[in-house]
């Protein structure tokens, strides 16, 4: 166990992925931490998530990848490029998406993923059943977490890793202004079926070798395989692109049961595979997705810091959001971590992370909502389809080959000097 070092306390609001990460990277930084999640045990939401290269080099930089590994889909991280094709008709093939052979991904099993990083941190420092209701500031400046029940924890920084409903984002958002988390117009249907059924039912698009993606007219399908290739995570979106984001309010819970025959009404008219596939699944889960519109201008507030989808919940569609928690967190650790950082400069600190990762993950979650649009206004003419390979040309590439240790070595020099 490493034993702190630091002149400063954090807690961590959150047990999910970026939660533990972040709680496991402070630790090994030599920083005392707390983490507190709401939940009885550790535990994800939703079944598959796809890794990009800058995802895995936050991964490896937290030191953290080799037991990621051990519980993941592949030994070594292969990234598999996705295929596009058309939803409707014969499902034409419309484009490949090109990587390089240095370029690495990971599919992963979300529980796999907590499975994976929970022995890594000391049960000590993790304390479950705490669900955060608010945050005050004492006289001296450190900051009180407000928990169910009425207990209360003290620490000098606190980390909002609270996810999508964030409460810690609350006091970092001045209530003035404009940025909330708005419904997108868009469901998600989302089941995880096994691929032999699928062979069995009659699909004959090969499903197991690469993500797919079934291009559409406010519709799009993503499959991807999971769990060595046996199983088949998929997520068949609908949008209302005629409403203006913002203008709809959907109640809470934003999860819900859905019937078979309410999916099959919506991908009315699809081609034979999609149909097929969508017939399989006999208890959809319907997702309302929500995001930050217009995105936070900063994640900071006093000695609040937000990382992960409490900073910048965005759309899916470039399956890029747990990527751009992952360096989040890498950034976090590395500036708290870093030798001359301590309870005197927290606040630089704290602008400096805002500093890099605001515009980094504004941008990303601004370019998610646009690749949404290219797999939604897909109507499978031959000139749409050669539009949507000029489209989709390259929209990967300001993810997945950004510098992200260079920019926080080049922050710190700045900062501290060498």
């Amino acid at each position: 166990m490493t034993h702190p070092t630091k002149d400063f306390k954090v807690a961590v609001v959150g047990g999910g992925m970026c939660g533990l990460l972040c709680g496991i990277g402070l630790v090994r930084a030599g920083i005392e931490v707390d983490v507190f999640e709401s939940a009885p045990k550790f535990e994800e939401v939703g079944a598959g998530v796809g890794l990009g290269p800058n995802a895995i080099r936050a991964l490896d930089g937290l030191g953290v990848l080799e037991a990621v590994l051990r519980r993941a889909d592949e030994d070594v991280p292969t990234l598999r490029p996705f295929r596009f094709l058309a939803g409707v008709g014969e499902h034409e093939h419309v484009y490949n998406y090109p990587v390089s052979a240095e370029d690495s991904g990971l599919g992963i099993y979300r529980p796999a993923f907590l499975e994976a990083l929970s022995p890594l941190i000391d049960p000590a420092f993790v304390h479950f059943g705490k669900r955060c209701n608010s945050i005050s500031v004492t006289t001296s400046g450190t900051h009180l977490l407000h928990f169910e029940g009425g207990s209360i924890h003290e620490a000098d920084l606190i980390v909002g890793a609270d996810g999508i409903k964030s409460v810690v984002r609350d006091f970092v958002v001045d209530h003035s202004s404009s940025s909330r988390l708005v419904y997108s117009n868009t469901i998600a249907y989302r089941a995880i079926l096994s691929a032999q059924s699928l062979k069995e039912a009659g699909v004959k698009t090969d499903l197991q070798t690469q993500p797919l993606c079934w291009l559409g007219n406010d519709k799009h399908i993503i499959t991807f395989p999971v769990q060595a290739k046996q199983m088949i995570n998929i997520v068949a979106f609908a949008s209302d692109s005629q409403t203006s984001l913002g203008s709809v309010t959907v109640p809470p819970p934003w999860v819900h049961s859905a019937s078979k025959e309410e999916l099959l009404n919506v991908f009315a008219g699809w081609g034979a595979d999609a149909i097929t596939l969508l017939q399989q699944i006999k208890n959809p889960s319907k997702w309302f997705i929500h995001c930050m519109h217009p995105p936070l201008r900063t994640y900071v507030c006093q000695r609040v810091v937000l990382i992960g989808d409490a900073a910048h919940a965005m759309l899916p569609h470039l399956g890029a959001g747990v990527g751009q928690g992952f360096e989040d967190v890498f950034t976090l650790c590395k500036i708290l971590g870093h030798c001359q950082t301590s309870a005197g400069n927290i606040n630089n600190a704290l602008e400096a992370y805002d500093s890099i990762r605001a515009p980094r993950a504004n941008m990303v979650l601004q370019s998610s909502s646009s690749q949404g649009r290219i797999y939604e206004e897909f109507l499978n003419t031959h000139g749409d389809r050669l539009e949507t390979q000029k489209r989709l040309a390259g929209t990967w590439e300001p993810v997945w080959h950004y510098d992200l240790a260079g920019e926080v070595a080049t922050l710190l020099e700045n900062m501290y000097g060498h």
